[in-house]
């Protein structure tokens, strides 16, 4: 079972990937909004670019994870 759940979060999702929704729906926004409510076929490789670098921001905004240790480190 997800932790999100666990904890009661409503759509179930874990707070990552709630920021990650979140910035694929803004750009998504974005980008119908610069082109006039229409996706043509030909745009799709700059909107998935777009949409790339929105989750980058997202994961480069949180906090490194701290490394494991393994044995070979003690």
């Amino acid at each position: 079972m997800d932790d999100a759940y666990v904890m009661g979060d409503p759509d179930g999702l874990s707070p990552l990937r709630a920021e990650i929704r979140d910035a694929v729906a803004r750009e998504l926004h974005a980008q119908f909004a610069l082109r006039a409510d229409r996706l043509e076929l030909a745009d799709l490789p700059e909107v998935a670019y777009q949409i790339t670098r929105r989750v980058d921001e997202v994961l480069s905004a949180r906090p490194a994870a701290t490394p494991r240790r393994t044995s070979a480190d003690r």
